[in-house]
């Protein structure tokens, strides 16, 4: 039997034509499936073939059972019951060929705009955006806050997430039939729009990901006609989805710069308060309703990326992120990063359905990372006060103009605020550096419980408070002259001000749920308060419930029980798929290092003395001559990186590594991209090598190339296991604990499989940089007797677990010849 064509751009290797078969197979069933596909195995080519492919071939099918579902009459002759499908066979046609004609006609003229642009003939006149668009209000009276009605129907923010639009802009949006209306989900067939929603971590991965999308051609959704010899092919109709920040065409919004003043400054622009003039002008309306259909057809006519998603507004003068709105109701694949598919709230903003469609998430081992992070939150001391210290100035600024609700809720924001430096005051008191907490214990202040936290969020929401408070408070320290205090602010703080992070706290505080927790930490002289997620699995059921498919993929997302356990743990099955490596099995050597002639070698906590620190260098300097190119060590944190080069330093092992290779250093406080920078000079100028000590989870171990010289080897040293005795991971592993007491296990059981599965994952993810193509090769060295045990090693993936020898040394002198003999071989051939 012929394998299925997928009409891969190359000729598949065949573990790209068993990943797309299998992945293939998951999306027909409607399964989840957990897809591992190594780095330079052509996963995203593989992800985009088997999904395309699939929905394709679906939509013919969709179209047959639409044919076959026309009614007609017993009694009518054979010809006429022919001349009724064929009629309507033709109409279905005609308008798919109506609509691939308009694009095609827009590739046209864009493709002789491309010749024109060539010749240095200028495109289009670009709109002028002058200083007048902006209105100018005197100094003090665009702080003043409007008046605010409370009884008005209001966003309330779900699962701590606020809704993305104003009123006004819900409303401008309906008027254009931008917001898709609810569907009735038992009268609608959603398979008719069916499409493929691509997930992942950044846009410059997104932006790799549409480069692959470009290269793919598929056979048209729709049988071809009968007398057609051959099948052509239909373009991909594509969409990239993305923030205010990145398609913002306005350069008086744009260049504000971080996303919260971006999104705060766009919804202020369509306030009903503001002159027509002043609004922006490339904001949708029924005057330039054509620019927004032509921007919906020029989206369509081809594969693009953010960037010519923004490059389409300008020239058409059209708001690409409301416009594109208008696009998701008839693109086949839509990508879009991890927040925007990931929050209820933002997909529901967007009008995005995922019921009965296909959700792919790419770079998927960060999964349950991100969940909890976006639904997270923390507040320090210093914040809190510098919020209290700001509504106090502007209190007293303008308490004749703030009358009613406004001075209601902002002197309960004050109390709030008090109440929990109230709490802060007290454990600050305590001998103890942190622990847990109730939510009651934060909202103990005087009053507090008489005060409606939703209503609350909401006022601070809709009035625009953090953004006046703080701009009046930048207005005052300008005018008085006053030194900025210095608070030790992150750019995300400087960005986003003060108030707004006590709102997204307080979102958590007003119904918290039992898979989450609050923590609070010592930290110097100050005190930070957390609410962690402990559950990522209640955030992304909606998800899995919704959707057709769920595929995760990754190039590393061993070991998968935690994503069975943890994301899945209401599903009877769940599909997983691990390929091997394009590299043959001579381009790789793999060994574990468990011993030396002193004894076992254990880098963890307890054992790391001087002694093993110098046993651990003395390996790596029998290792490092051999090694031709780039050696790149991980350890397991930036303090025990710290430790051993101050301790090789002091016993001038450092120097003797330094006569092999030149020596690099990571380091917490310089840029990652200097060090990388340097370290491939020296790799590429010095036929020695060089040596590069750097961090597991660190900057220089996820999304670094160290293909081909650039690493030769890799040494892992010791496990890094998270600190288990932080409140944090304490009260993760109590819940774990609980959960699997519920099921019936074993006790202790949970917890420590956890454990090992963050720090295997880490593991995975370093080792993975080395081996990027399919002629690359390198060696992997694990260096710890504790990768010798069968519980460990069972945690790596598939393609390194199979490279193990059934029989070979692992004391340190049996690994050396191993690797000599490597090494030698790689030098003839």
């Amino acid at each position: 039997m012929a394998p299925k064509d997928f009409h891969h751009p190359f000729q598949p290797y065949d573990i790209q034509q068993h990943f797309m078969e299998a992945m293939y197979d998951c999306i027909d069933r409607g399964e989840v499936g957990i897809f591992e596909s190594p780095t330079g195995t052509g996963k995203s080519l593989s992800l985009i073939c088997s999904s395309l492919t699939w929905l394709r071939e679906h939509r013919r099918k969709v179209f047959d059972e639409a044919l076959a579902a026309v009614t007609l009459d017993d009694d009518d002759p054979a010809w006429m019951a022919e001349h009724a499908l064929d009629s309507r066979r033709r109409e279905m046609r005609r308008m798919r060929e109506d609509f691939e004609a308009r694009l095609g006609a827009v590739r046209e003229r864009e493709s002789k705009l491309k010749e024109r642009h060539a010749l240095g003939v200028p495109l289009r006149k670009k709109r002028r955006v002058t200083p007048d668009d902006e209105p100018s209000p005197a100094d003090e009276e665009q702080y003043i806050l409007d008046d605010y009605d409370d009884s008005k129907d209001g966003k309330i923010p779900v699962n701590g997430q606020m809704s993305s639009y104003s009123t006004e802009t819900t409303k401008l949006m309906t008027d254009l039939g931008m917001l898709q209306q609810k569907r009735d989900d038992n009268s609608l067939d959603f398979s008719e729009d069916l499409k493929v929603l691509f997930c992942s971590r950044t846009h410059s991965q997104l932006s790799q990901f549409v480069g692959e999308l470009q290269r793919v051609s598929l056979p048209p959704g729709m049988p071809p006609e009968p007398e057609m010899n051959e099948e052509v092919s239909e373009p991909l109709k594509h969409l990239t989805l993305g923030s205010r920040k990145n398609l913002c065409i306005n350069p008086k919004v744009s260049k504000l710069g971080s996303l919260t003043a971006i999104n705060e400054r766009c919804m202020e622009l369509q306030q009903t308060n503001v002159a027509v003039e002043h609004r922006c002008p490339f904001l949708p309306r029924k005057a330039n309703e054509q620019s927004v259909l032509d921007f919906r057809d020029h989206t369509l006519a081809k594969v693009r990326d953010i960037e010519e998603m923004a490059q389409v507004g300008t020239r058409l003068g059209v708001c690409p992120y409301y416009a594109s709105r208008t696009v998701i109701e008839s693109a086949e694949m839509v990508t879009l990063p991890y927040p925007l598919l990931l929050q209820k709230t933002a997909r529901e903003a967007l009008g995005i359905s995922l019921r009965g469609h296909i959700v792919i998430i790419d770079e998927a081992h960060n999964l349950m990372n991100a969940i909890e992070g976006i639904y997270s939150t923390q507040i320090s001391e210093v914040q809190l006060n510098l919020a209290r210290e700001s509504l106090l100035v502007y209190l007293q600024n303008f308490r004749n103009f703030l009358k009613g609700n406004n001075r209601v809720y902002v002197t309960q924001v004050v109390r709030v605020i008090d109440s929990l430096l109230l709490f802060v005051t007290r454990v600050l008191l305590t001998n103890t550096t942190g622990g847990t907490v109730e939510a009651e214990q934060l909202l103990s202040g005087k009053g507090v419980d008489q005060i409606d936290l939703a209503k609350l969020v909401r006022y601070i929401s809709e009035s625009k408070l953090a953004r006046k408070v703080e701009g009046y408070a930048s207005h005052v320290t300008q005018l008085q002259k006053i030194p900025t205090r210095n608070t030790k602010k992150t750019q995300s703080e400087h960005d986003v001000p003060t108030l707004t992070h006590i709102q997204t706290f307080l979102m958590t505080l007003m119904n918290p749920s039992k898979e989450g927790r609050f923590f609070w930490s010592r930290e110097g002289d100050t005190c930070i308060l957390r609410y962690m997620l402990l559950d990522p699995a209640v955030h992304f059921q909606d998800i899995v419930h919704e959707a057709r498919a769920v595929i995760l993929a990754g190039g590393t997302m061993s070991p998968m029980d935690d994503y069975r356990h943890q994301l899945f743990p209401y599903l009877p099955s769940l599909v997983t798929f691990s390929c091997g490596h394009l590299i043959p099995p001579s381009n790789l050597l793999i060994r574990t290092v468990a011993s030396d002639q002193a004894g076992p070698l254990d880098f963890s906590y307890k054992f790391r003395s001087s002694a093993m620190i110098m046993r651990i260098g003395q390996a790596l300097l029998d290792l490092a001559p051999m090694v031709q190119g780039g050696l790149v060590v991980f350890l397991p944190s930036y303090s025990s990186l710290e430790l051993v080069a101050s301790c090789w330093r002091k016993e001038a092992l450092l120097a003797l590594l330094e006569g092999t290779k030149q020596v690099f250093l990571d380091s917490r406080s310089e840029p990652a991209e200097a060090t990388f920078k340097a370290y491939s000079q020296a790799v590429s100028t010095n036929c020695k090598g060089a040596i590069l000590l750097s961090v597991i989870g660190g900057k220089l171990s996820e999304g670094i190339n160290f293909s081909d010289n650039l690493g030769r080897c890799v040494v892992v040293v010791g496990l890094p296991f998270p600190n288990l005795e932080t409140p944090e991971w304490k009260a993760k592993m109590q819940y774990l604990e609980d959960k699997a007491r519920k099921r019936g296990e074993a006790a202790g059981v949970a917890s420590r499989e956890h454990a090992e599965n963050v720090c295997m994952r880490a593991v995975n993810q370093a080792v993975g940089r080395v081996i990027r193509h399919k002629d690359d090769w390198a060696g992997i060295v694990l260096m710890d007797e504790r990768y010798a045990q069968k519980r460990i090693r069972e945690k790596l993936p598939g393609w390194i677990r199979e490279s193990f020898p059934t029989e070979s040394s692992s004391h340190l002198r049996g690994v050396t010849e191993d690797a000599k003999r490597f090494f030698e071989g790689k030098a003839r051939s």
